[in-house]
This record gives C-alpha cells, structure tokens and sequence, in this order.
C-alpha cells in the first residue's frame, strides 16, 4: 500500500499536530543574598624624629600616621600599648639604643595634650571614628622630652602595639 500526500494535504497535517501538543511553562523564582561583615584593617607611617642635638635640651616634635580602613558604619577604636621599652609607660615611652633611653610621648591632638594609650586608662585617649569603607587616615603626633642632654650618640628605636576594636 502507498500512501500519496499531496502538498495540500502535508500543510494540513503539519498544522493540526501543531495544535495538537501545547507548549508547557511555569514561573519561577530566584533568591540573591550577601552578608557584608564588619571588617578593618589598620597601618601606620612610622614616627621618625630625624637627627636628634641632645645637647641643646629641647623637646623635638614629630608626627606619624595611623591608616584605618573599616567596613562603612563600622564604629572602631585604636589603642597603643606602652612600647618596648623597659620601664616604659604610657604616659613616657622609651626608645631604647642599647642600655641608653629616650624618653618620648605619642599624643592624638597637634596640641601634644592627649596622650595616646589605652582605653581602660583614664590619662589617656584612643583614636576612633565611624568606618566609611574607605582609607581614614590619623596623625600621629610625638614629642621627644627636653632636657635629655646626657644621651650618647646612635639609633633610638621602640615598637609600640596597637590593638583595633571594632
């Protein structure tokens, strides 16, 4: 048996199956999501004092800088500790050259009035300041003490730990 479809009869046929099967579709729906924690990060431009004259007696002035980055709104602070060197305190520092020290402050005002030390201790202050995302940067300022005439020559140094909290 053969089976003749004309032209006509194929376009028919083609156009019933067409019709006879619906394409089938359904909604559906993604979920996005992100956390974004609270982040800092902190870095410094060490204090450099330069060429000390122990022998004129003065107070010599310096400024480093504190470089924070935190996660905007994040609030934080920065605390310092007492440096390294032996006997040292917040409120007098001391960079060590051997057996000999000098004795220097850090403070967080150009005043020099606001020594810069530890949240838990009253004669002192921190840096702090709402994070915005970007780079906020603080200066550091120091002073080496007057009077200090009796130092020897040679490299001065002290690190100081800082504590972020935020």
């Amino acid at each position: 048996m053969n089976l003749h479809v004309s032209a006509k009869g194929l376009a028919v046929l083609s156009a019933l199956l067409s019709f006879a099967a619906p394409a089938m579709a359904a909604d559906a729906t993604l979920g996005v999501s992100a956390e974004v924690t609270k982040n800092c990060t902190v870095s410094t431009t060490p204090v450099d004092f330069g060429q000390v004259d122990a022998t004129a007696g003065i107070a010599v002035d310096g400024t480093g800088a504190l470089k924070v980055t935190c996660t905007s709104g994040t609030p934080w602070t920065v605390s310092a500790d007492a440096g390294t060197g032996e006997g040292a305190t917040l409120t007098d520092r001391l960079m060590s050259n051997g057996p000999h020290q000098m004795s220097y402050t850090l403070y967080t005002d150009s005043a020099r009035s606001q020594i810069w030390g530890d949240v838990g201790d009253s004669q002192t202050t921190t840096f702090g300041d709402n994070g915005t995302g970007v780079e906020q940067t603080k200066t550091i300022y120091a002073k080496v003490a007057p009077g200090q005439t009796g130092l020897p020559s040679g490299n001065y140094s002290d690190t100081v730990n800082l504590t972020i909290t935020y």
